[in-house]
């Protein structure tokens, strides 16, 4: 045989070796690479760009945030990385809605790469915490959907709420002032709660617009990017782009859902008079709802599409991969019989739902083949108390071996620039100093495409930084 024939053969059984290997990968990266979208990695290749690790996640209320906390202490897992997790006292929260300040972390999840947990944004204290190069990252949801699932939610614990004949939202929403009270404990779930999440004042009249202009314009500043729970998806891979990440990183299965007798159609009329009730939260949903549409349009129409696409695929193989060949079926807490697995129930009118592994799952599977599908669907109390231990134990482990002299970053002075990067900002103006009010996306005013307790002071924030399994996706 010659040479050439040899080498033929070579390239062939290598080139199928490597489909066998790499399979979902590659099918996804070469779709991308015919539509001229960027390029997807394995694994990091000289000269290119490494994988961004520093996250600060603002977990809103009831915006698909509890899927995408779970996305990021999954990918901290994967990459040793360090999450702030809150102290014992604060439970799963850090002391929400108390301001958040770093005395709520728990030491032995310090120095953070990540921080995810539910909080009321407190810029100062987070600069002090992360790193220099961190991407603020948070989601906002349509007010209509978002204001009748706080309504259902809390109905039990908010007195606004509590206070409502026969638990009618449309009752609360006729006379709104009849029984919201602004600085009763949990009001912030029945006014403009983005806007407190955020750090604003979610009491501020409606008609105040340079106050609604200026904190729209701090968010833009601080915030790299606004996910809209309503493009999940869509939102995803905006944030892969932004991270450098690959598509393993950004698999989800949706949690801390709802049945669908917990949930109530919005009657004619309800969508307008929740967003006049919520006036700051409408503003903020409209404007990053269309900035989000900038950016995906900026992107390329047919490349998000197909990214979107393969995105799907290869959840599907994931969930069937862990769910016996089989899209998994939605249960209720009592129907769970993994305790681990069981989500927490805010009260008896709300029935919240989850997933079980099935029982045969071991078989064939290896056991870190398992607990990536127990993590997968594990709710966030329960993660929250597997990740404190396993950093706890990292912690003890490595403690006697740090000198005496060494500090925490947060006993010292705080630096007043961060860094940009050069590729995601190389396009934006420079940094504007920070303004009045509170953090992404542009400020035109481009149309938006339609979508499918204590009172707080907006903080200044600093300008946004701009640094930016292998698994069973491929059974």
């Amino acid at each position: 045989m010659s040479q050439k024939k040899i080498f033929l053969v070579f390239v062939a059984i290598s080139t199928v070796s490597l489909l066998l290997h790499h399979g979902g990968h590659l099918s996804w990266t070469i779709e991308a690479f015919h539509l001229g979208c960027p390029a997807l990695r394995s694994h990091p290749a000289p000269g290119l760009k490494p994988k961004h690790t520093n996250v600060a996640f603002l977990k809103t209320h009831k915006t698909a945030s509890t899927t995408m906390q779970n996305l990021l202490f999954r990918f901290a897992e994967r990459n040793n990385l360090t999450v702030a997790l809150p102290v014992q006292a604060c439970s799963h929260q850090f002391c929400y809605p108390r301001s958040f300040t770093s005395h709520f972390v728990h030491p032995h999840t310090l120095p953070p790469n990540i921080i995810t947990s539910h909080m009321r944004f407190n810029k100062a204290e987070l600069l002090r915490l992360m790193p220099n190069d961190t991407m603020y990252i948070t989601i906002l949801r349509e007010p209509g959907s978002m204001f009748e699932s706080l309504f259902s939610y809390y109905n039990q614990y908010c007195q606004s709420f509590k206070r409502v004949p026969n638990g009618s939202l449309e009752a609360f929403l006729q006379e709104p002032w009849r029984y919201y009270r602004p600085d009763e404990k949990d009001s912030m779930y029945a006014r403009n709660t983005l806007t407190f999440d955020l750090g604003g004042d979610k009491d501020r009249p409606a008609t105040d617009v340079v106050y609604a202009r200026a904190f729209l314009a701090e968010v833009e500043r601080v915030f790299s990017l606004v996910m809209i729970a309503e493009y999940f998806d869509e939102s995803l891979v905006l944030l892969r782009h932004l991270l450098s990440w690959d598509l393993e990183d950004i698999l989800y299965v949706k949690l801390n859902m709802r049945t669908p007798s917990s949930k109530r159609s919005l009657t004619p009329g309800l969508p307008s008079k929740i967003r006049a009730w919520n006036s700051l939260d409408a503003r903020l949903y409209d404007h990053f709802n269309a900035s989000l549409w900038r950016q995906l349009s900026a992107l390329g129409p047919a490349c998000v599409a197909r990214e979107v696409r393969l995105l799907r695929r290869a959840q599907e193989r994931l969930m069937r991969s862990c769910f016996g060949g089989r899209m998994p079926l939605l249960r209720s807490a009592a129907q769970i019989k993994n305790k681990d697995l069981r989500p927490w129930q805010p009260s008896g009118k709300v029935d919240i739902v989850g997933y079980d592994l099935p029982v045969n799952l071991s078989r064939g599977f290896s056991s870190q083949a398992q607990e990536l599908c127990l993590k997968l669907i594990m709710p966030e109390v329960q993660y929250t108390r597997v990740l404190l231990r396993s950093q706890s134990l990292r912690y003890r482990r490595g403690y006697q071996l740090r000198p005496p002299q060494q500090t925490h970053p947060l006993q010292q002075p705080i630096r007043t620039v961060l860094p940009r990067h050069p590729q995601v900002q190389r396009s934006q103006p420079p940094p504007v100093a920070p303004g009045p009010a509170s953090g992404t996306g542009s400020t035109s005013t481009a149309t938006s495409k339609p979508a499918a307790g204590t009172q707080g002071r907006t903080t200044k924030l600093r300008p946004k930084s701009s640094q930016t399994q292998a698994s069973l996706t491929k059974k």
